[in-house]
């Protein structure tokens, strides 16, 4: 096609998206500047079932023709993570701000298709949340694996995606079949403080339940400890079913706010 996208176009349109979407009177807002990057659909992706699940997708599984996948990061707000420090489990606002954030997550991919879509490519998106296999908890779309493969983050310790604005978000993708430059924000093969070397394993220290160990995480022992918060905790009363939170891996640390 004769219409060209730059990652430059995506980041402006996020950008004023999400300033706009911040003052609405209807809405509390929980979030900090949105990332963007841009990555082409090439054997890069070839990876991810030897690093994220057996059965993940490609791009051009979800779109045939695929060209070029696109992951954002929604970072919160440092106010937010203050608030979610303490105790071992999870302040409301915490859950809130989960809600919202997966509501944010649909519109602002809605707002990047369409203005894709209206210059005539394809686009292909899958849920921000609760797109795992139950038994493997493992994605077959993992938007932390895609991030780290198009140069959004670096995992964690905690197996959380460490981007410029740290680990304290939430993560979104699409595909499309317009073809768009690579746009990393990073290259360097680290950013978790403990990986390069340095002593942290705060992370570590944080998780109330043990999952997050040196070696990686306990998906099933996190797993377990999410679905007794939602149905367990006073302070997640009337949320979503989909609503299953902790955060304690992500705030507080070195890495939860700046990568």
């Amino acid at each position: 096609m004769d219409v060209e996208i730059t990652p430059r176009n995506l980041r402006d349109l996020v950008t004023a998206f999400m300033r706009e979407y911040q003052v609405r009177p209807d809405i509390r807002n929980w979030w900090r500047a949105p990332l963007l990057v841009t990555a082409r659909a090439d054997e890069r992706f070839d990876v991810l079932p030897a690093i994220a699940a057996e059965n993940h997708l490609s791009p051009s599984d979800l779109l045939p023709g695929a060209e070029t996948v696109i992951v954002f990061f929604l970072s919160f707000q440092q106010s937010l993570g203050r608030e979610n420090d303490g105790g071992k489990f999870p302040c409301r606002n915490w859950a809130l701000a989960y809600e919202a954030t997966n509501e944010l997550i649909g519109l602002m991919a809605e707002q990047i298709a369409a203005y894709l879509v209206e210059r005539g490519f394809k686009v292909a998106q899958t849920p921000a949340t609760h797109n795992f296999d139950p038994e493997k908890l493992a994605a077959r779309w993992s938007h932390k694996h895609l991030a780290f493969v198009s140069g959004l983050g670096r995992f964690g310790i905690n197996a959380q995606m460490i981007t410029p604005a740290g680990c304290a978000g939430r993560l979104g993708s699409l595909v499309t079949n317009a073809v768009i430059a690579d746009s990393p924000l990073v290259e360097e093969d680290e950013l978790c403080l403990y990986k390069r070397g340095e002593a942290c394993l705060k992370c570590v220290d944080r998780c109330p339940v043990q999952a997050v160990e040196e070696s990686g995480i306990n998906r099933q022992r996190c797993w377990d400890r999410l679905k007794f918060n939602r149905i367990h905790l006073d302070a997640l009363a009337g949320m979503q079913d989909s609503t299953h939170v902790c955060g304690k891996c992500v705030v507080d640390l070195p890495c939860s706010f700046t990568g």
